[in-house]
């Protein structure tokens, strides 16, 4: 059982951190397909306007009348052609997939007011920590509205460009060996084989054997499937998925979201150098560059229909009546693309204007960055403060206070930053020591008593072995240690929706964090707990308390003791926190919650000589942590 439950924390680690990657944010792959659409001249805007009106036939209760609508925000009832590469890819495996869940499902329609939501946050963010919430509030709910969110695609490279091998490559033979038959999936190589496909469909429309009905499936068909490339092609421009993706997923990720934040310098293949970004971090040159390609793509797809393309790709088999449906998320290789040459080489004027992709590796690659993804050992040591309910003897009332130190070796995984920043699947196990002080208040308030020192504290001085625990959790703490192993065997779909909740907060992501411009605030109740185990050494904890019996006469014992502490953290605090490509140091403030049950109690002494000792009661903590946190990612 062990066994199947690390293989499924792996399994769901896989999948959770792979999918994050994603070039644009929705909005972003929108406003690119709108400035494109806008973008064409009136010849070729009325010829697409003519194939979104055919194509509407029957939808249009779901399609908006006109092609692009550059003024809708949230709660849309309808959705433009602009908001088709936006679906595909990121909340869709194929242009089947694609146009099904826009015509046929209602949960899109939340998909589009979520990130319509999100965009509007974004205008109004003033700094990078709005800008992350806005994130963590947006991602959240689409993983909500679309459960595959997170872990669509999340075995491959298809959204970013295929790196180089030779810095000296040319043009031509990088398009040829994108698209090449079982090349790993790539950005340029799956908007190739979805284009040609559109273009191919959409020459078939002047055929005279159509019917009107025909016709509408035809343009339909083809319009999701070059919207469909389109959402591949607008990705290679995005810093993060040119930079090359080399390494495990922990570099992938952390190479992808460095750059996509604070930009990469490349060049294109025609020779003009720019800055890219990407990702949630868009300005407006860069959906602009992006959309020259766009526009130049819908350019060639419109000749098509008008029949003045002259590379038009000959396909033997080919079916007019739906999308293609090859699933960009199950698949791994390219498929053959069996056209002409002619067709490929008149891709080039549009591949002119994409970036040269960084190196695969040696050399002259990109530096790569690490993201907090991956199995880890670490060092926690800690200071503590904690006011508590009385000593163990029942009529120790009076609150006190102390404290104490603690130090812990660590074995984890890390999954911070699954979806954002304010993601927390961390799952460690902590083993270490503590070693408290004696408390503030003393079993006789007598002055002469205090010459002894601490022997007279409510609890003197004492240690402890000390285990922790934490784990993410999706509706009740531990679930996943029940759910995990029983999913993996009926539904592993299910267990990795339910993984990529967990790790983000939760069913109801209360404990989601929420960054701020002084550290990052979470609520973790539940998500960790601690063990402390005292009097376990050689040494027995020993004590001073007292009893009253049932004569009502007070008796004084010296007693040893054990107890066992459960602690619970409630809320936690980061102030700061550093990462570099393998380690990682914070620091964290823990308000906690703890309660310490005494046992195996015996009487040393006793005033009375009774050898039947004492009733002891719980005793409560509240406390704070200060903790330093290093980790060494494996």
């Amino acid at each position: 059982m062990k066994k199947h439950f690390l293989l499924n924390f792996i399994w769901i680690t896989f999948f959770c951190n792979i999918n994050t990657t994603h070039a644009w944010v929705y909005p972003e792959h929108r406003d690119i397909a709108l400035i494109a659409i806008q973008n064409l001249s009136p010849e070729y805007r009325s010829v697409l306007d003519a194939l979104w009106a055919e194509a509407r036939k029957g939808y249009e209760f779901r399609l908006t009348e006109a092609v692009i609508d550059a003024t809708q925000s949230t709660n849309p009832t309808h959705l433009d052609y602009a908001s088709w590469p936006a679906i595909s890819g990121d909340h869709s495996c194929s242009a089947k997939n694609m146009l099904h869940n826009v015509l046929n499902t209602d949960w899109i329609l939340n998909v589009a007011d979520i990130t319509a939501q999100l965009k509007i946050d974004i205008s109004k963010s003033k700094d990078r920590v709005a800008i992350i919430n806005a994130l963590r509030a947006s991602d959240l709910r689409l993983q909500s509205a679309d459960p595959e969110y997170a872990t669509r695609a999340g075995s491959n490279n298809v959204h970013f460009l295929l790196p180089l091998t030779d810095p000296s490559i040319k043009l031509e033979t990088y398009i040829f060996r994108c698209i090449a038959e079982d090349t790993e999936l790539n950005a340029l190589g799956i908007y190739s084989w979805y284009h040609a496909r559109a273009i191919a469909k959409i020459s078939r429309i002047n055929s005279n054997n159509l019917t009107p009905e025909e016709r509408s499936v035809l343009i339909r068909s083809a319009l999701a499937d070059e919207a469909f490339a389109l959402h591949f092609l607008q990705d290679v421009f995005a810093a993060g998925h040119a930079a090359g993706t080399r390494g495990d997923a922990s570099q992938r990720k952390g190479t992808h979201d460095y750059y996509n934040e604070y930009g990469l310098k490349v060049s294109t293949w025609e020779g003009e150098s720019l800055v890219l970004t990407g990702d949630a971090w868009m300005r407006y040159e860069d959906s602009e560059r992006a959309s020259i390609a766009v526009r130049m793509s819908l350019e060639a797809f419109i000749n098509a229909a008008r029949g003045s393309f002259n590379d038009q790709p000959i396909f033997n088999e080919i079916n007019l009546s739906s999308p293609e449906d090859f699933n960009v998320c199950t698949n791994n290789f390219m498929p053959a693309l069996k056209t002409g040459t002619n067709f490929i080489l008149s891709l080039k004027p549009i591949f002119m204007k994409t970036p040269i992709p960084g190196l695969s590796e040696g050399l002259g690659e990109f530096p790569r960055f690490r993201a907090e993804l991956g199995a880890f050992v670490g060092f926690s040591p800690a200071i503590r403060g904690w006011l508590f309910s009385g000593g163990f003897g029942t009529g120790q009332e009076t609150i006190g206070v102390s404290g104490g130190l603690e130090a812990a070796g660590r074995l984890g995984i890390g999954l911070d930053g699954v979806l954002n920043e304010s993601g927390d699947g961390l799952a460690f196990l902590d083993l270490g020591w503590r070693q408290d002080g004696s408390s503030s208040t003393e079993v006789l308030d007598v002055e002469e008593l205090r010459a002894y020192g601490n022997i007279y504290s409510t609890i003197p001085g004492r240690s402890a072995f000390s285990a922790r625990l934490r784990l993410p959790f999706y509706a009740l703490p531990g679930d996943l240690l029940i759910l995990g192993p029983l999913l993996f065997f009926i539904d592993q779909e299910v267990l990795t929706s339910v993984g990529v909740s967990a790790v983000n907060g939760g069913l109801v992501p209360w404990q989601a964090g929420i960054e701020t411009s002084f550290g990052r605030f979470q609520f973790v109740l539940g998500r960790e707990v601690a063990v402390y185990l005292y009097g376990r050494t050689k040494t027995p904890d020993a004590l001073v308390t007292y009893s009253t019996g049932e004569n009502g006469v007070e008796d004084l014992f010296v007693i040893s003791y054990r107890s066992t502490m459960v602690e619970f953290p409630i809320v936690e605090y980061r102030p700061f926190r550093s990462f570099d490509s393998d380690q990682r140091s914070s620091l964290f403030i823990q308000l906690y919650g703890a309660a310490d049950f005494p046992h195996n109690v015996q009487v040393l002494e006793s005033l009375s000589g009774t050898t039947i000792p004492p009733e002891l009661k719980t005793v409560w903590h509240l406390g704070l942590r200060l903790i330093f946190d290093w980790r060494h990612y494996l």
